[in-house]
């Protein structure tokens, strides 16, 4: 197998990408643009790039709403490695002169050493053996990632040569970008559906909704790219962060919250959290008074209704447990920003203040009909062991969470506003029940 030929190189072959971006580059390689096709590079787990292989890197994907399934298959996906097995062959791909794009999807948490060195051993041999420059686009959930990405390979290109430091910063560009579509879990009934929509027993198969987004700046090593990606539908502007700062603080945030929920309740998905009147109006609330007033996206409340929309899409059984997984992680550039900008203001963020005592009571790992359940996240043992221990007590429970400055940052542990409204919220949680004290918090703020 020949890793070379394809155009792009992407860093970490998961569900999302798969539907996501190489549906954009498919879709310009169905238009004639040869300079599209793939190699896919699983980073650890095998199973992906296993299935792939076994059927010729063909896969399908359901996009879904209210009116039913459509099937695409995809083609863009050309050669898959393994980063942890195959390095040299994944260096020899991105460094391929006919590599014009790298594209990641690896974390929400922060770059790190294993990946710039990937990255850098790549653009040495491209600085040494041809010098064509090229770009890399990170999509990962990230505010300014192409800028933290290149700040992080500079930084380790200056202790390896002042040549590869100037080339990289001269040769390679690093565009901020803005991703969105909501890809779930796939289940054993969707591969079952797709064999039989299809014909055929597709491993690797994919459900997604209709509703797709991707924000890039104007930043490539070829400026006649913009005007190739705008043909498919993505959107090419000069400053992304509008569009960052909107989907983690209104998509990711509500998402988040709404997940706690469901799962504190006993429900699996999304789609049945948001039919329940009580807890779409307390979503929608939370994005009009808590969160809309501190972007600058300028169709915030548009995109606030179309959210609510797509979370309720009857196709997707996105489940709620999975929206939670590495929720210590993502608290911090979902919630945090927002809360600490209606403080600013001396705005309660009531509704996020609930936000915060329904995750903390779902940190205690067993719904309200009493059924244990796991969830995915490195802090995992450690919140669950306090949320357990000061349960009965809920101010204590909230100084203790609170108190960690890694997940809500110095100001919020020492808020006493803020710390009352979450304490409250978590306390009448734990006596009456989630629902019943949802409603309150309705009955008790403006509509």
């Amino acid at each position: 197998m020949s890793p070379t030929g394809t155009g792009v190189v992407h860093l970490g072959l998961g569900a999302f990408h798969r539907a996501h971006q190489a549906m954009v580059f498919d879709a310009l390689l169905r238009r004639g643009d040869a300079r599209w096709g793939i190699t896919g590079v699983g980073m650890r787990q095998p199973e992906v790039v296993q299935s792939l292989r076994q059927q010729q890197h063909r896969y399908s994907v359901q996009v879904t709403n209210a009116d039913g399934p459509q099937w695409h298959t995809v083609a863009a996906v050309q050669a898959t490695l393994m980063a942890s097995t195959e390095r040299r062959l994944v260096i020899q791909a991105m460094a391929h002169p006919d590599c014009r794009w790298i594209t990641l999807t690896v974390t929400e948490k922060a770059y790190g050493a294993e990946l710039a060195d990937l990255l850098l051993d790549a653009f040495a041999v491209r600085h040494t053996h041809h010098g064509l420059g090229l770009t890399v686009a990170s999509c990962d959930n990230l505010p300014g990632n192409g800028r933290l990405l290149r700040q992080w390979c500079l930084q380790q290109a200056r202790a390896r040569s002042d040549a590869l430091t100037d080339w990289v910063a001269r040769q390679v560009r690093f565009p901020n970008s803005m991703v969105d579509r909501i890809v779930p879990q796939v289940s054993a009934e969707g591969v079952a559906q797709a064999q039989q929509a299809l014909g055929w027993h597709d491993r690797c198969a994919l459900v997604t909704e209709p509703f797709w987004e991707w924000v890039i700046e104007d930043d490539f090593a070829d400026p006649h790219d913009a005007d190739v990606l705008r043909s498919v539908g993505v959107q090419v502007v000069a400053d992304v962060q509008v569009y960052e700062e909107a989907k983690l603080r209104m998509l990711n945030a509500s998402h988040s919250a709404l997940a706690a929920a469901g799962a504190v309740l006993g429900m699996a998905t999304m789609h049945a959290v948001v039919a329940m009147p009580a807890l779409r109006t307390w979503a929608h609330r939370m994005m009009t008074h808590d969160i809309a007033p501190h972007v600058h996206r300028a169709d915030a409340l548009a995109y606030r209704d179309a959210l609510l929309t797509r979370f309720a899409n009857p196709g997707l059984r996105h489940l709620c447990l999975q929206i939670c997984n590495d929720s210590s992680q993502k608290i911090p550039l979902r919630w945090v920003p927002s809360v600490l900008a209606a403080r600013q203001r001396q705005h309660r963020a009531t509704h996020l203040a609930f936000a915060a005592a329904v995750w903390m009571r779902f940190l205690q790992g067993h719904c309200e009909q009493g059924l244990a359940y796991l969830w995915s996240d490195a802090w995992r043992e450690r919140l669950q062991a306090l949320a357990v221990a000061h349960g009965p007590e809920p101010q204590h429970c909230v100084n203790a969470l609170l108190g960690i400055t890694d997940i809500w940052g110095p100001t919020l542990a020492t808020d006493a506003v803020w710390r009352d409204s979450v304490a409250q919220a978590l306390a009448r949680i734990q006596r009456q029940g989630l629902l019943p004290a949802l409603q309150h918090q309705l009955d008790t703020t403006q509509p």
